[in-house]
Protein backbone atom coordinates (compact mmCIF):
# COMPACT_ATOMS: atom_id res chain seq x y z
CA UNK A 1 0.00 0.00 0.00
CA UNK A 2 1.55 3.33 -0.25
CA UNK A 3 1.94 5.57 2.12
CA UNK A 4 0.17 8.83 2.09
CA UNK A 5 -3.62 8.85 2.22
CA UNK A 6 -4.65 11.91 -0.07
CA UNK A 7 -8.41 12.90 1.90
CA UNK A 8 -9.87 14.92 -0.89
CA UNK A 9 -9.45 15.03 -4.51
CA UNK A 10 -7.47 17.74 -6.14
CA UNK A 11 -9.09 19.94 -9.13
CA UNK A 12 -8.02 21.34 -11.93
CA UNK A 13 -10.16 23.77 -14.33
CA UNK A 14 -12.47 23.28 -11.54
CA UNK A 15 -12.82 19.27 -12.59
CA UNK A 16 -12.60 17.04 -9.66
CA UNK A 17 -9.26 14.53 -9.59
CA UNK A 18 -11.35 10.76 -9.46
CA UNK A 19 -8.59 8.41 -9.92
CA UNK A 20 -5.02 9.00 -9.51
CA UNK A 21 -2.04 6.71 -10.92
CA UNK A 22 1.35 7.28 -8.72
CA UNK A 23 4.88 6.14 -9.96
CA UNK A 24 2.84 2.63 -10.85
CA UNK A 25 5.57 -0.01 -11.40
CA UNK A 26 4.36 -3.84 -12.49
CA UNK A 27 6.87 -6.81 -13.50
CA UNK A 28 6.95 -9.88 -14.92
CA UNK A 29 7.64 -12.55 -12.38
CA UNK A 30 10.92 -12.79 -12.01
CA UNK A 31 11.90 -10.79 -14.86
CA UNK A 32 11.82 -6.94 -16.27
CA UNK A 33 9.51 -4.19 -15.41
CA UNK A 34 6.52 -3.48 -17.85
CA UNK A 35 5.68 -0.25 -16.48
CA UNK A 36 8.21 2.19 -15.28
CA UNK A 37 6.76 3.97 -12.72
CA UNK A 38 3.33 5.80 -14.29
CA UNK A 39 1.92 8.81 -12.68
CA UNK A 40 -1.56 10.18 -14.04
CA UNK A 41 -4.61 11.74 -13.19
CA UNK A 42 -8.01 11.13 -14.41
CA UNK A 43 -10.73 13.72 -13.89
CA UNK A 44 -14.00 14.05 -13.70
CA UNK A 45 -16.43 14.38 -16.93
CA UNK A 46 -13.16 14.34 -18.83
CA UNK A 47 -11.24 11.67 -21.40
CA UNK A 48 -7.65 10.50 -21.04
CA UNK A 49 -6.27 9.24 -24.68
CA UNK A 50 -3.81 6.75 -23.48
CA UNK A 51 -1.88 6.24 -27.05
CA UNK A 52 1.22 3.97 -27.61
CA UNK A 53 1.92 0.62 -29.99
CA UNK A 54 1.26 -2.54 -28.77
CA UNK A 55 3.90 -3.21 -26.46
CA UNK A 56 3.55 -0.41 -24.96
CA UNK A 57 2.18 -1.51 -22.00
CA UNK A 58 -0.98 0.59 -22.35
CA UNK A 59 -3.61 -2.11 -21.57
CA UNK A 60 -1.40 -3.31 -18.39
CA UNK A 61 -1.61 0.47 -16.73
CA UNK A 62 -5.68 0.68 -17.63
CA UNK A 63 -6.21 -2.86 -16.76
CA UNK A 64 -4.57 -1.91 -13.01
CA UNK A 65 -7.32 0.91 -12.37
CA UNK A 66 -9.22 -2.32 -12.30
CA UNK A 67 -6.71 -3.71 -9.74
CA UNK A 68 -6.05 -6.22 -12.29
CA UNK A 69 -2.74 -7.41 -13.08
CA UNK A 70 -2.74 -10.51 -15.87
CA UNK A 71 -0.98 -13.97 -15.78
CA UNK A 72 2.80 -13.46 -14.95
CA UNK A 73 2.61 -10.25 -13.67
CA UNK A 74 2.94 -8.77 -10.27
CA UNK A 75 2.64 -5.07 -8.84
CA UNK A 76 5.91 -4.27 -7.35
CA UNK A 77 5.51 -0.31 -6.36
CA UNK A 78 3.57 2.56 -6.24
CA UNK A 79 -0.33 2.83 -6.30
CA UNK A 80 -3.82 3.71 -7.78
CA UNK A 81 -6.09 6.09 -5.56
CA UNK A 82 -9.79 6.05 -6.12
CA UNK A 83 -11.78 9.10 -5.45
CA UNK A 84 -15.77 7.87 -5.13
CA UNK A 85 -18.69 10.15 -5.56
CA UNK A 86 -19.71 8.67 -1.66
CA UNK A 87 -17.75 7.30 1.00
CA UNK A 88 -13.75 7.92 1.62
CA UNK A 89 -11.11 7.88 -1.05
CA UNK A 90 -8.87 4.19 -1.17
CA UNK A 91 -5.96 2.61 -2.26
CA UNK A 92 -6.92 -0.24 -4.89
CA UNK A 93 -4.23 -2.71 -3.22
CA UNK A 94 -5.76 -1.74 0.13
CA UNK A 95 -8.81 -3.85 -1.01
CA UNK A 96 -9.72 -7.34 0.03
CA UNK A 97 -10.10 -9.67 -2.80
CA UNK A 98 -13.64 -9.65 -2.31
CA UNK A 99 -13.85 -5.97 -2.11
CA UNK A 100 -11.96 -5.41 -5.38
CA UNK A 101 -14.72 -7.93 -7.16
CA UNK A 102 -17.10 -5.78 -6.12
CA UNK A 103 -15.71 -2.43 -7.70
CA UNK A 104 -15.27 -3.99 -10.63
CA UNK A 105 -18.54 -3.06 -12.46
CA UNK A 106 -19.77 -0.69 -10.06
CA UNK A 107 -16.70 1.73 -9.65
CA UNK A 108 -14.81 1.07 -12.14
CA UNK A 109 -15.88 -0.39 -15.35
CA UNK A 110 -14.48 -2.29 -18.00
CA UNK A 111 -14.83 -2.01 -22.15
CA UNK A 112 -12.65 -4.50 -24.25
CA UNK A 113 -12.18 -4.23 -27.67
CA UNK A 114 -14.15 -6.70 -29.11
CA UNK A 115 -17.75 -6.83 -27.80
CA UNK A 116 -17.72 -10.82 -28.04
CA UNK A 117 -15.85 -10.78 -25.22
CA UNK A 118 -18.10 -8.73 -22.74
CA UNK A 119 -21.57 -10.50 -24.12
CA UNK A 120 -22.67 -13.97 -23.37
CA UNK A 121 -24.02 -15.05 -26.59
CA UNK A 122 -26.42 -17.89 -25.02
CA UNK A 123 -28.25 -15.20 -22.82
CA UNK A 124 -30.69 -11.94 -24.48
CA UNK A 125 -28.88 -8.57 -24.26
CA UNK A 126 -31.42 -6.99 -22.00
CA UNK A 127 -30.92 -9.79 -19.29
CA UNK A 128 -26.98 -9.12 -19.56
CA UNK A 129 -27.31 -5.52 -18.19
CA UNK A 130 -29.97 -6.59 -15.80
CA UNK A 131 -26.66 -9.28 -14.48
CA UNK A 132 -24.81 -6.29 -14.16
CA UNK A 133 -27.01 -4.74 -11.19
CA UNK A 134 -28.17 -8.21 -9.66
CA UNK A 135 -24.67 -8.72 -8.70
CA UNK A 136 -24.32 -5.37 -7.43
CA UNK A 137 -27.66 -4.87 -5.60
CA UNK A 138 -28.50 -1.92 -7.28
CA UNK A 139 -31.64 -0.26 -6.12
CA UNK A 140 -34.30 -1.51 -3.54
CA UNK A 141 -36.57 -3.70 -5.76
CA UNK A 142 -36.71 -5.60 -9.36
CA UNK A 143 -38.89 -2.72 -10.65
CA UNK A 144 -35.82 -0.44 -9.83
CA UNK A 145 -33.47 -2.30 -11.72
CA UNK A 146 -35.48 -3.21 -14.77
CA UNK A 147 -36.18 0.90 -15.13
CA UNK A 148 -32.48 1.00 -14.81
CA UNK A 149 -32.17 -1.45 -17.64
CA UNK A 150 -34.50 0.45 -20.25
CA UNK A 151 -33.32 4.17 -19.00
CA UNK A 152 -29.19 3.10 -19.78
CA UNK A 153 -30.41 1.38 -23.06
CA UNK A 154 -32.07 4.72 -24.20
CA UNK A 155 -29.05 6.59 -22.88
CA UNK A 156 -26.74 4.48 -25.45
CA UNK A 157 -29.13 5.57 -28.25
CA UNK A 158 -30.52 2.03 -28.46
CA UNK A 159 -34.56 0.71 -28.12
CA UNK A 160 -35.22 -0.17 -24.05
CA UNK A 161 -38.32 -1.85 -25.47
CA UNK A 162 -39.05 -5.53 -23.85
CA UNK A 163 -38.76 -6.52 -27.44
CA UNK A 164 -35.01 -5.24 -28.14
CA UNK A 165 -33.96 -6.48 -24.34
CA UNK A 166 -35.06 -10.21 -25.71
CA UNK A 167 -32.68 -10.47 -28.58
CA UNK A 168 -29.78 -12.46 -28.83
CA UNK A 169 -26.16 -10.45 -28.91
CA UNK A 170 -26.05 -12.59 -32.37
CA UNK A 171 -29.13 -10.33 -33.84
CA UNK A 172 -27.31 -6.82 -33.21
CA UNK A 173 -24.60 -5.37 -35.64
CA UNK A 174 -21.08 -4.41 -34.63
CA UNK A 175 -21.96 -1.28 -33.50
CA UNK A 176 -25.13 -2.65 -31.31
CA UNK A 177 -23.07 -5.13 -29.55
CA UNK A 178 -20.46 -2.36 -28.43
CA UNK A 179 -23.21 -0.26 -27.63
CA UNK A 180 -24.98 -3.02 -25.50
CA UNK A 181 -21.50 -3.20 -23.81
CA UNK A 182 -21.27 0.44 -22.78
CA UNK A 183 -24.69 0.25 -21.34
CA UNK A 184 -23.49 -2.57 -19.19
CA UNK A 185 -20.41 -0.39 -18.15
CA UNK A 186 -22.51 2.55 -17.59
CA UNK A 187 -25.44 0.69 -15.39
CA UNK A 188 -23.79 1.06 -12.02
CA UNK A 189 -22.93 4.80 -12.22
CA UNK A 190 -19.57 4.10 -12.09
CA UNK A 191 -16.97 6.63 -11.44
CA UNK A 192 -14.38 5.60 -13.58
CA UNK A 193 -14.19 4.30 -17.30
CA UNK A 194 -11.69 1.44 -19.14
CA UNK A 195 -11.99 1.98 -22.81
CA UNK A 196 -9.43 -0.54 -24.25
CA UNK A 197 -9.50 0.20 -27.86
CA UNK A 198 -13.60 -0.41 -28.41
CA UNK A 199 -13.80 0.79 -31.89
CA UNK A 200 -10.61 -0.50 -33.74
CA UNK A 201 -12.62 -3.50 -35.73
CA UNK A 202 -15.63 -0.94 -36.42
CA UNK A 203 -16.76 0.96 -39.65
CA UNK A 204 -15.94 4.52 -39.27
CA UNK A 205 -19.83 5.79 -39.89
CA UNK A 206 -20.28 2.43 -36.69
CA UNK A 207 -17.30 4.33 -34.66
CA UNK A 208 -18.49 7.57 -34.96
CA UNK A 209 -22.13 6.70 -33.27
CA UNK A 210 -19.96 4.72 -30.87
CA UNK A 211 -17.68 7.47 -29.81
CA UNK A 212 -20.42 10.11 -29.69
CA UNK A 213 -21.93 7.48 -27.31
CA UNK A 214 -18.70 7.47 -25.04
CA UNK A 215 -18.54 10.98 -25.21
CA UNK A 216 -21.89 11.74 -24.44
CA UNK A 217 -22.34 9.37 -21.61
CA UNK A 218 -18.48 10.82 -20.24
CA UNK A 219 -20.13 14.55 -19.60
CA UNK A 220 -23.55 13.55 -19.05
CA UNK A 221 -22.72 11.30 -16.05
CA UNK A 222 -19.49 12.82 -14.69
CA UNK A 223 -17.58 10.10 -15.28
CA UNK A 224 -13.95 9.75 -15.67
CA UNK A 225 -12.93 7.87 -18.83
CA UNK A 226 -9.54 6.34 -19.79
CA UNK A 227 -9.54 5.38 -23.50
CA UNK A 228 -6.70 3.03 -24.91
CA UNK A 229 -5.82 3.18 -28.10
CA UNK A 230 -2.95 3.47 -31.23
CA UNK A 231 -5.53 5.21 -33.89
CA UNK A 232 -4.39 9.28 -33.11
CA UNK A 233 -7.27 10.45 -35.34
CA UNK A 234 -10.23 8.85 -32.90
CA UNK A 235 -8.07 10.43 -29.86
CA UNK A 236 -8.23 14.33 -31.57
CA UNK A 237 -12.15 13.67 -32.33
CA UNK A 238 -12.54 11.98 -28.43
CA UNK A 239 -10.50 13.23 -26.16
CA UNK A 240 -9.71 16.24 -23.42
CA UNK A 241 -5.98 15.07 -22.66
CA UNK A 242 -3.56 12.36 -24.33
CA UNK A 243 -0.79 10.70 -22.71
CA UNK A 244 1.91 8.74 -24.83
CA UNK A 245 3.52 5.74 -23.60
CA UNK A 246 6.74 3.99 -24.89
CA UNK A 247 7.78 0.79 -23.77
CA UNK A 248 6.25 1.47 -20.14
CA UNK A 249 6.96 4.77 -19.71
CA UNK A 250 4.86 7.92 -19.96
CA UNK A 251 6.60 10.13 -22.31
CA UNK A 252 4.46 13.03 -23.07
CA UNK A 253 1.13 14.00 -21.45
CA UNK A 254 -1.01 16.94 -21.74
CA UNK A 255 -3.89 18.79 -23.14
CA UNK A 256 -4.86 16.97 -26.45
CA UNK A 257 -4.45 20.14 -28.46
CA UNK A 258 -0.93 20.16 -27.21
CA UNK A 259 0.50 17.20 -27.37
CA UNK A 260 -1.68 16.57 -31.12
CA UNK A 261 -0.16 19.98 -32.78
CA UNK A 262 2.36 20.70 -30.85
CA UNK A 263 3.91 17.66 -29.82
CA UNK A 264 7.65 17.72 -27.74
CA UNK A 265 8.89 13.88 -27.66
CA UNK A 266 10.52 12.62 -30.73
CA UNK A 267 8.33 9.32 -30.13
CA UNK A 268 5.17 11.52 -30.09
CA UNK A 269 5.78 13.31 -33.68
CA UNK A 270 7.11 10.00 -35.50
CA UNK A 271 3.96 8.61 -33.76
CA UNK A 272 1.57 11.34 -35.72
CA UNK A 273 3.89 11.29 -38.61
CA UNK A 274 2.75 7.74 -39.25
CA UNK A 275 -0.92 8.64 -38.89
CA UNK A 276 -2.30 7.95 -42.79
CA UNK A 277 -4.17 11.74 -43.74
CA UNK A 278 -7.21 11.29 -46.15
CA UNK A 279 -5.54 14.54 -48.19
CA UNK A 280 -2.91 11.94 -48.76
CA UNK A 281 -0.45 15.47 -48.61
CA UNK A 282 1.95 13.40 -46.57
CA UNK A 283 4.25 10.07 -47.56
CA UNK A 284 4.14 7.92 -44.76
CA UNK A 285 7.30 6.44 -42.85
CA UNK A 286 9.21 4.00 -44.57
CA UNK A 287 9.50 6.08 -47.98
CA UNK A 288 5.74 5.41 -49.07
CA UNK A 289 4.47 6.86 -52.43
CA UNK A 290 1.82 8.44 -53.05
CA UNK A 291 0.01 5.69 -54.96
CA UNK A 292 -2.06 8.49 -57.55
CA UNK A 293 -1.03 7.23 -60.29
CA UNK A 294 -0.41 3.78 -61.86
CA UNK A 295 3.61 2.71 -61.67
CA UNK A 296 4.71 0.75 -64.61
CA UNK A 297 7.25 -1.59 -63.02
CA UNK A 298 10.58 -0.93 -63.48
CA UNK A 299 12.03 -4.27 -62.61
CA UNK A 300 10.60 -7.05 -64.41
CA UNK A 301 10.33 -10.13 -62.31
CA UNK A 302 11.40 -13.28 -64.05
CA UNK A 303 8.82 -15.45 -65.23
CA UNK A 304 8.90 -18.97 -64.58
CA UNK A 305 8.29 -20.99 -68.08
CA UNK A 306 6.18 -23.66 -68.47
CA UNK A 307 6.01 -26.65 -70.24
CA UNK A 308 3.65 -25.43 -73.84
CA UNK A 309 4.67 -21.35 -73.03
CA UNK A 310 4.85 -20.39 -76.48
CA UNK A 311 5.54 -16.82 -77.84
CA UNK A 312 1.86 -16.81 -79.43
CA UNK A 313 0.29 -17.41 -76.33
CA UNK A 314 2.16 -14.70 -74.59
CA UNK A 315 1.02 -12.14 -77.58
CA UNK A 316 -2.63 -13.25 -77.23
CA UNK A 317 -2.06 -12.33 -73.11
CA UNK A 318 -0.46 -9.08 -73.78
CA UNK A 319 -2.80 -8.60 -76.07
CA UNK A 320 -6.25 -8.41 -73.90
CA UNK A 321 -7.32 -4.86 -72.51
CA UNK A 322 -7.24 -5.85 -68.74
CA UNK A 323 -5.22 -8.13 -66.45
CA UNK A 324 -8.54 -8.96 -63.97
CA UNK A 325 -11.70 -8.38 -64.89
CA UNK A 326 -15.32 -9.19 -63.09
CA UNK A 327 -18.33 -9.48 -65.08
CA UNK A 328 -21.53 -9.06 -63.62
CA UNK A 329 -20.63 -10.84 -60.54
CA UNK A 330 -23.01 -12.06 -57.93
CA UNK A 331 -23.47 -14.26 -54.79
CA UNK A 332 -26.20 -15.11 -52.17
CA UNK A 333 -26.35 -17.60 -49.81
CA UNK A 334 -29.56 -18.83 -49.39
CA UNK A 335 -32.11 -15.87 -49.80
CA UNK A 336 -29.37 -13.04 -48.39
CA UNK A 337 -28.09 -11.22 -51.53
CA UNK A 338 -24.72 -10.14 -50.53
CA UNK A 339 -23.17 -9.05 -54.06
CA UNK A 340 -25.14 -7.80 -57.19
CA UNK A 341 -24.11 -7.25 -60.76
CA UNK A 342 -20.25 -6.02 -59.90
CA UNK A 343 -17.90 -5.24 -62.52
CA UNK A 344 -14.74 -3.74 -62.14
CA UNK A 345 -11.08 -4.42 -63.55
CA UNK A 346 -7.36 -4.33 -62.61
CA UNK A 347 -4.60 -3.43 -64.81
CA UNK A 348 -1.01 -4.53 -64.75
CA UNK A 349 1.11 -2.59 -62.15
CA UNK A 350 -2.33 -0.52 -60.67
CA UNK A 351 -3.37 -1.11 -56.93
CA UNK A 352 -7.25 -0.51 -56.51
CA UNK A 353 -9.12 -0.11 -53.16
CA UNK A 354 -12.37 -2.05 -52.34
CA UNK A 355 -13.75 -0.05 -49.79
CA UNK A 356 -17.13 -0.79 -47.66
CA UNK A 357 -18.32 -0.84 -44.12
CA UNK A 358 -18.87 -4.38 -42.40
CA UNK A 359 -21.37 -6.55 -44.09
CA UNK A 360 -21.21 -4.62 -47.68
CA UNK A 361 -19.79 -7.73 -49.13
CA UNK A 362 -15.97 -6.89 -49.95
CA UNK A 363 -14.90 -9.97 -48.36
CA UNK A 364 -16.94 -11.76 -50.39
CA UNK A 365 -16.44 -10.37 -53.13
CA UNK A 366 -12.55 -10.64 -52.66
CA UNK A 367 -12.63 -14.49 -51.89
CA UNK A 368 -15.02 -15.11 -54.67
CA UNK A 369 -11.73 -13.47 -56.88
CA UNK A 370 -9.68 -15.62 -55.34
CA UNK A 371 -11.35 -18.79 -55.49
CA UNK A 372 -12.13 -19.39 -52.15
CA UNK A 373 -15.97 -18.77 -52.42
CA UNK A 374 -17.36 -20.41 -55.07
CA UNK A 375 -21.31 -20.51 -56.18
CA UNK A 376 -21.09 -17.13 -57.37
CA UNK A 377 -23.23 -16.03 -60.85
CA UNK A 378 -21.07 -13.94 -63.41
CA UNK A 379 -17.45 -14.33 -64.63
CA UNK A 380 -14.03 -13.62 -62.96
CA UNK A 381 -11.06 -13.21 -65.93
CA UNK A 382 -7.27 -13.41 -66.35
CA UNK A 383 -5.47 -12.54 -68.77
CA UNK A 384 -8.65 -12.89 -71.03
CA UNK A 385 -9.68 -16.09 -69.78
CA UNK A 386 -12.35 -17.23 -67.46
CA UNK A 387 -11.73 -18.47 -64.38
CA UNK A 388 -12.99 -21.47 -62.56
CA UNK A 389 -15.30 -20.44 -59.97
CA UNK A 390 -13.50 -22.42 -57.36
CA UNK A 391 -9.74 -22.57 -56.48
CA UNK A 392 -9.73 -26.10 -56.41
CA UNK A 393 -10.70 -26.73 -60.19
CA UNK A 394 -8.28 -23.19 -61.06
CA UNK A 395 -4.92 -24.65 -62.73
CA UNK A 396 -1.80 -24.66 -61.05
CA UNK A 397 -1.11 -20.55 -62.91
CA UNK A 398 -4.07 -19.23 -62.38
CA UNK A 399 -3.68 -20.26 -58.46
CA UNK A 400 -0.52 -19.60 -57.94
CA UNK A 401 -0.65 -15.60 -59.92
CA UNK A 402 -3.44 -14.63 -57.96
CA UNK A 403 -2.28 -14.81 -54.26
CA UNK A 404 -4.42 -13.95 -51.41
CA UNK A 405 -3.30 -12.15 -48.09
CA UNK A 406 -5.64 -12.69 -45.04
CA UNK A 407 -6.07 -10.05 -42.68
CA UNK A 408 -4.95 -12.37 -39.90
CA UNK A 409 -1.31 -13.56 -40.57
CA UNK A 410 -2.51 -16.68 -38.39
CA UNK A 411 -4.76 -17.73 -41.45
CA UNK A 412 -1.55 -18.22 -43.48
CA UNK A 413 1.25 -19.04 -41.08
CA UNK A 414 1.13 -22.32 -39.37
CA UNK A 415 2.15 -21.64 -35.42
CA UNK A 416 3.71 -25.30 -35.59
CA UNK A 417 5.98 -24.78 -38.62
CA UNK A 418 9.07 -21.68 -38.63
CA UNK A 419 8.81 -19.24 -41.39
CA UNK A 420 10.84 -20.65 -43.85
CA UNK A 421 8.47 -23.87 -43.96
CA UNK A 422 5.44 -22.14 -44.21
CA UNK A 423 6.53 -20.49 -47.37
CA UNK A 424 7.85 -23.44 -48.61
CA UNK A 425 4.67 -25.09 -48.74
CA UNK A 426 3.59 -23.10 -51.91
CA UNK A 427 6.62 -23.87 -54.08
CA UNK A 428 6.07 -27.49 -53.19
CA UNK A 429 2.04 -27.58 -54.08
CA UNK A 430 2.79 -25.53 -57.53
CA UNK A 431 6.14 -27.32 -58.26
CA UNK A 432 7.16 -24.86 -60.32
CA UNK A 433 10.67 -25.04 -58.89
CA UNK A 434 13.02 -28.00 -58.21
CA UNK A 435 13.27 -28.69 -54.36
CA UNK A 436 16.93 -27.64 -54.86
CA UNK A 437 15.94 -23.97 -55.35
CA UNK A 438 13.06 -23.57 -52.66
CA UNK A 439 15.05 -22.36 -50.05
CA UNK A 440 16.58 -19.67 -52.36
CA UNK A 441 13.20 -18.31 -53.05
CA UNK A 442 12.34 -18.39 -49.68
CA UNK A 443 15.07 -15.57 -48.59
CA UNK A 444 14.48 -14.17 -52.01
CA UNK A 445 10.82 -13.46 -50.64
CA UNK A 446 12.21 -12.60 -47.74
CA UNK A 447 14.48 -9.76 -48.53
CA UNK A 448 11.27 -8.74 -50.80
CA UNK A 449 9.09 -7.74 -48.01
CA UNK A 450 12.56 -6.53 -45.71
CA UNK A 451 12.13 -8.85 -42.98
CA UNK A 452 15.90 -10.77 -43.99
CA UNK A 453 16.72 -14.32 -43.80
CA UNK A 454 17.54 -14.31 -40.32
CA UNK A 455 13.72 -14.76 -39.83
CA UNK A 456 14.06 -17.91 -42.20
CA UNK A 457 14.50 -20.20 -38.71
CA UNK A 458 11.83 -18.37 -36.50
CA UNK A 459 8.17 -18.78 -35.66
CA UNK A 460 5.34 -16.78 -35.95
CA UNK A 461 4.85 -16.94 -32.03
CA UNK A 462 8.15 -15.23 -32.48
CA UNK A 463 7.46 -12.24 -34.53
CA UNK A 464 5.52 -9.07 -33.84
CA UNK A 465 2.37 -7.91 -35.63
CA UNK A 466 4.01 -6.83 -38.48
CA UNK A 467 6.41 -8.99 -38.72
CA UNK A 468 3.97 -11.35 -39.11
CA UNK A 469 1.72 -9.43 -41.86
CA UNK A 470 5.19 -9.03 -43.75
CA UNK A 471 5.81 -12.50 -43.13
CA UNK A 472 2.13 -13.80 -44.83
CA UNK A 473 3.12 -11.08 -47.77
CA UNK A 474 5.98 -13.18 -48.15
CA UNK A 475 3.99 -16.26 -48.59
CA UNK A 476 1.94 -14.69 -51.15
CA UNK A 477 4.86 -13.86 -53.48
CA UNK A 478 7.31 -16.56 -53.25
CA UNK A 479 5.49 -17.73 -56.36
CA UNK A 480 5.83 -14.67 -58.29
CA UNK A 481 1.93 -13.78 -58.64
CA UNK A 482 1.01 -11.14 -60.82
CA UNK A 483 -2.19 -10.30 -58.52
CA UNK A 484 -1.77 -9.83 -54.63
CA UNK A 485 -5.42 -9.43 -52.85
CA UNK A 486 -5.17 -8.00 -49.47
CA UNK A 487 -8.22 -8.43 -46.75
CA UNK A 488 -7.68 -5.45 -44.33
CA UNK A 489 -4.42 -6.61 -43.93
CA UNK A 490 -3.97 -3.71 -41.69
CA UNK A 491 -7.07 -3.34 -39.76
CA UNK A 492 -5.18 -4.39 -36.09
CA UNK A 493 -1.98 -3.11 -37.15
CA UNK A 494 -0.06 0.69 -34.71
CA UNK A 495 0.28 3.29 -37.02
CA UNK A 496 3.99 3.03 -37.45
CA UNK A 497 3.39 -0.56 -38.59
CA UNK A 498 0.58 0.13 -40.76
CA UNK A 499 2.55 2.89 -42.42
CA UNK A 500 5.31 0.12 -43.02
CA UNK A 501 3.12 -2.17 -44.57
CA UNK A 502 1.62 0.34 -46.94
CA UNK A 503 5.04 1.66 -47.74
CA UNK A 504 6.19 -2.14 -48.85
CA UNK A 505 3.07 -2.56 -50.71
CA UNK A 506 3.99 0.35 -53.02
CA UNK A 507 7.54 -0.87 -52.94
CA UNK A 508 6.60 -4.07 -54.24
CA UNK A 509 4.20 -2.39 -57.35
CA UNK A 510 7.77 -0.74 -58.42
CA UNK A 511 9.50 -3.21 -57.83
CA UNK A 512 7.68 -6.48 -59.93
CA UNK A 513 4.85 -4.60 -60.66
CA UNK A 514 2.25 -6.21 -58.82
CA UNK A 515 -1.20 -5.48 -59.59
CA UNK A 516 -3.14 -5.10 -56.29
CA UNK A 517 -6.54 -5.04 -54.93
CA UNK A 518 -6.79 -3.69 -51.65
CA UNK A 519 -9.74 -4.15 -49.17
CA UNK A 520 -10.52 -2.02 -46.47
CA UNK A 521 -12.87 -0.22 -44.79
CA UNK A 522 -10.34 2.41 -43.74
CA UNK A 523 -10.66 5.21 -46.24
CA UNK A 524 -7.62 7.42 -45.07
CA UNK A 525 -5.85 4.80 -46.48
CA UNK A 526 -6.81 5.77 -50.29
CA UNK A 527 -4.78 8.17 -51.27
CA UNK A 528 -1.49 6.32 -49.81
CA UNK A 529 -2.32 3.03 -51.50
CA UNK A 530 -4.35 3.44 -54.62
CA UNK A 531 -5.30 5.00 -57.65
CA UNK A 532 -8.77 4.21 -57.86
CA UNK A 533 -11.32 3.39 -55.73
CA UNK A 534 -14.62 0.92 -55.43
CA UNK A 535 -16.92 2.43 -53.40
CA UNK A 536 -19.24 -0.95 -52.22
CA UNK A 537 -22.28 -0.45 -49.99
CA UNK A 538 -24.70 -3.53 -48.97
CA UNK A 539 -23.45 -5.68 -51.90
CA UNK A 540 -23.51 -3.10 -54.64
CA UNK A 541 -20.62 -0.45 -56.32
CA UNK A 542 -22.28 2.60 -55.60
CA UNK A 543 -19.42 4.97 -56.47
CA UNK A 544 -16.22 4.66 -58.98
CA UNK A 545 -12.79 5.96 -60.44
CA UNK A 546 -9.57 7.71 -59.74
CA UNK A 547 -9.29 8.49 -55.72
CA UNK A 548 -9.21 11.79 -56.60
CA UNK A 549 -12.47 11.89 -58.15
CA UNK A 550 -14.38 9.88 -56.17
CA UNK A 551 -13.15 11.71 -52.76
CA UNK A 552 -13.40 15.35 -53.95
CA UNK A 553 -16.57 14.80 -56.06
CA UNK A 554 -18.78 11.36 -54.47
CA UNK A 555 -21.69 10.69 -56.19
CA UNK A 556 -23.51 8.76 -53.77
CA UNK A 557 -24.97 9.69 -50.75
CA UNK A 558 -23.54 6.78 -48.94
CA UNK A 559 -19.94 7.60 -49.76
CA UNK A 560 -20.62 11.24 -48.59
CA UNK A 561 -21.60 9.78 -45.59
CA UNK A 562 -18.58 7.92 -45.47
CA UNK A 563 -16.38 10.62 -45.62
CA UNK A 564 -18.14 12.79 -43.00
CA UNK A 565 -17.41 10.38 -40.72
CA UNK A 566 -13.84 9.91 -40.91
CA UNK A 567 -11.95 11.32 -37.34
CA UNK A 568 -8.95 13.03 -38.69
CA UNK A 569 -6.22 14.74 -37.06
Amino acid sequence: MSTAMTTAADTVEGRSTVLRMDDLRVSAVGGNEILLGISLDLYRGQILGLVGESGSGKTTAGLACMGHYRTGLQHTAGGIELFPREGDPFYLDSLSAEQTRDLRGSRVAYIPQDPALSLNPAIRVGEQIREVLDVHAFGKSSAERSARVKEVLEDVGLPGTDEYQRRWPHQLSGGQQQRIGIAMAFAMFPDVLILDEPTTGLDVSTQAHVLDTIRDMTRRHDVASLYITHDLAVVAELADRVAVMLRGELVEEGPAEKVLHRPEHDYTKRLLAAVPDLAGRKDLPGGAERAAEVTEPQVSEPQVTQPGDSAAASATASAEPYLLQVSDLAMKFGDNVVLSSIDMTLEPGESTMILGESGSGKTTLSRCITGLVDGYTGSVRYRGEELAKSTRKRTVDHRQEIQYVFQSPFSSLNPRRTIGESLTVPLEMSKRLPRSEHKKAVEEALDAVRLGRSFYDRRPGDLSGGERQRAAIARALVNAPRVLVCDEITSALDVSVQASIVSLLNTLREERGLAILFVTHNITLARHVSGHINVLNKGVIVDRGTVEDVLENPSHEYTKSLLSDIPQL
